[in-house]
C-alpha cells in the first residue's frame, strides 16, 4: 500500500482508551474512574486510577460505600483516578495540560486540577450531574478558567489485541 491508513484513532479516542484501560486497574467493586494526562504536544505525562494509597493494603482497608464509620466506607481512605494522576506525576509542572478522565471530577479533585495548572478537562460521563460537589466543581472550573467537555466517541468499536 503506497498511502497512509485513513482508520487511525483521533487523539481524543487515544486518550480517553488510556484513561479508560487505566480505569481497569481500579479494584473498587462500584466505581472504576481513570484519568490521563497529556501536554500541549499530545504527550502522556501522567494516569491514574481510584484506590487506596501506597502501603494501604487493599486487603486490609474496607470497600464499602454505605458505611459511616472509618472502618466499614471506603471514602475515608481512597484516593480518586484524577487526583492521583497528579500526583503521580514526576516531571515538573503540569501548567497548561490536559486532562481526561471518565467520570466528571468532584469538587475536592477539580481544586486539585486547577492548583495543577491543567487548563482543560475532558470527561467521559456525568454520573452525579446536579450533586452538590458536581456543581461547585463545575463553579470552580469555571471561575479558573478550564475548560470541560464531554468526550464525543466516534460509535466506532476499538478492540485490543493482546
Amino acid at each position: 500500500m503506497d498511502t497512509k491508513r485513513k482508520d487511525y484513532i483521533s487523539w481524543d479516542e487515544y486518550f480517553m482508551g488510556v484513561a479508560y484501560l487505566a480505569a481497569k486497574r481500579s479494584k473498587d467493586p462500584n466505581t472504576q474512574v481513570g484519568a490521563c494526562i497529556v501536554s500541549g504536544e499530545n504527550k502522556i505525562l501522567s494516569m491514574g486510577y481510584n484506590g487506596f494509597p501506597n502501603g494501604c493494603s487493599d486487603d486490609e482497608f474496607p470497600w464499602g460505600r454505605d458505611g459511616v464509620t472509618a472502618d466499614d466506607s471506603k471514602y475515608f481512605y481512597s484516593t480518586h483516578g484524577e487526583l492521583n494522576a497528579i500526583l503521580n506525576y514526576r516531571g515538573g509542572s503540569l501548567e497548561g495540560s490536559k486532562l481526561y478522565v471518565t467520570m466528571f471530577p468532584c469538587n475536592e479533585c477539580a481544586k486539585a486540577i486547577i492548583q495543577a495548572g491543567i487548563t482543560s478537562v475532558v470527561y467521559g460521563c456525568d454520573k452525579y450531574e446536579g450533586t452538590p460537589a458536581v456543581i461547585a466543581s463545575k463553579r470552580m472550573l469555571k471561575a479558573a478558567g478550564v475548560a470541560y467537555a464531554p468526550y464525543k466517541p466516534s460509535g466506532r468499536t476499538i478492540t485490543l489485541e493482546v
